[in-house]
């Protein structure tokens, strides 16, 4: 069974997540990560970096949320078979974690980063249900869980982008979001 390795505050909740949306069995391994317990050799055995998430899959581990996403999407069937349209959710994987949260993220940078990457994810969300059109994938669950803290972690006020609201909303509505990343609010 797949072990999914997490902290009680940690993007692991993303991978839980996803998890419950393809309905895999896992067994959450709960490190305490204030007594080090993702410091100790044998989860640097997991993922030398010491962070969480971290899975084991057999024996193959794999650490960093969006990569986990993307395997668990390629293993369980969720990508395109197209080239293009799976390098776009690669793009949107990457762009939540390598853009979107690192900029707003820092207070210096947030003002700045939330006018000029919001709005065109509110023009998105004014077109289509998802990030791809009408179908939810791995993309809306990198993405979404992200833009879903930031009214939560951060205490931004959204409502000028109602659109990029609703999205949160449709999201937070799912089963397995309700599961996992819901209990955290």
């Amino acid at each position: 069974m797949l072990k999914l390795y997490g902290g009680a505050r940690s993007r692991a909740s993303i991978v839980q997540w996803y998890l419950e949306e393809l309905e895999i069995p896992y067994q959450f391994v709960l490190l305490d990560m204030e007594a080090g317990e993702h410091k100790q050799p044998e989860f640097l055995g997991i993922n030398p970096m010491g962070k969480v998430p971290a899975i084991v899959d057999g024996d193959f581990n794999l650490w960093e949320s969006g990569a986990i996403l993307l395997y668990l999407a390629e293993k369980h069937g969720q990508m395109p078979e197209s080239l293009e349209k799976r390098s776009q959710i690669t793009q949107w994987v990457l762009f939540g974690n390598a853009t979107l949260v690192p900029e707003i993220l820092k207070e210096e940078s947030r003002d700045r980063a939330m006018s000029q990457l919001l709005p065109p994810l509110n023009a998105i969300f004014d077109r289509q249900a998802f990030l791809l059109g009408n179908e939810f994938t791995v993309a809306d669950v990198a993405l979404g869980s992200l833009l879903a803290y930031l009214p939560i972690m951060l205490k931004l006020d959204l409502s000028e982008y109602p659109a990029v609201v609703d999205y949160i909303k449709r999201l937070s509505e799912r089963p397995a979001f309700q599961k996992t990343i819901g209990k955290r609010d």
